[in-house]
């Protein structure tokens, strides 16, 4: 039986980038511009550093580079109570690292449930590499060791399709004998069913009104099981090859 997703809801509006920093250039630079348009008429957006250990250093970076978009940050582990700060929040913002980490902290701080519903209830949803990782169904296909073993794979299931950031095409002229990206992605797909969008580094999905569009410079990889690897670029709409 084919693979059927869920219609994507049409509250949901969420930013999912591939990596934080381009090469040749600083912390979101690359997307700076598009974070500033989809957060349009947002004053404060709350910060989610979990995915590193060092989160007061996290959050003065994150800090220094929304303010230069205008826009005011608080981070989550500042907060007496995360749970009411992400209820209270205008916006969230989930930056990057170990995915293992991110998702284990977001379990033991009771934050998965409430992320969700925020977002599906029309809060902006702004994640960055690990950040965009969580967005998925589950962690899946991230690309980090499992540093910490969190309660479950499960992550917040905003998207029906699983993401890989930083995704990487094979070089033909690598002398590396390991797996490709490729090939573990199409062994996820030997024991999985849904799909996964390989995103490149410079690229990020764009999600609203129950579409996701690819945007950036570079593009993305879609694997699906029993289908070959399907090649999109920026601008393209992803709905026929996610669903």
């Amino acid at each position: 039986m084919r693979y059927a997703a869920p219609v994507i809801d049409k509250r949901l509006r969420a930013l999912l980038v591939s990596n934080s920093t381009l090469h040749g250039r600083s912390y979101l630079d690359h997307v700076a511009d598009e974070i500033g348009a989809f957060l349009a008429g947002v004053r404060r957006v709350l910060f989610v550093p979990y995915a590193l250990a060092d989160r007061d250093g996290y959050a003065a970076k994150a800090r220094e580079r929304f303010e230069r978009l205008g826009l005011g940050l608080d981070s989550i582990h500042g907060a007496a109570e995360p749970a009411r700060a992400v209820r209270e929040a205008e916006a969230v913002f989930v930056g990057g690292g170990n995915t293992f980490r991110l998702l284990k902290a977001l379990q033991d701080e009771g934050l998965v449930g409430p992320i969700r519903e925020r977002a599906f209830a029309g809060m902006p949803y702004v994640g960055s590499s690990a950040g965009s990782n969580v967005a998925a169904p589950t962690i899946r296909t991230t690309n980090d060791m499992p540093i910490v073993q969190p309660a479950s794979l499960d992550a917040l299931g905003l998207v029906p399709f699983q993401i890989n950031p930083h995704y990487l095409d094979p070089d033909p002229a690598s002398t590396h004998m390991g797996e490709t990206r490729e090939e573990r992605l199409l062994q996820y797909l030997e024991e999985n069913e849904r799909p996964v969008v390989g995103l490149r580094e410079g690229a990020w999905l764009r999600v609203e009104k129950g579409e996701v569009r690819l945007l950036g410079t570079t593009g993305a990889r879609i694997f699906r099981r029993g289908t070959a690897p399907a090649e999109t670029v920026p601008g393209d709409l992803l709905d026929p090859f996610v669903d």
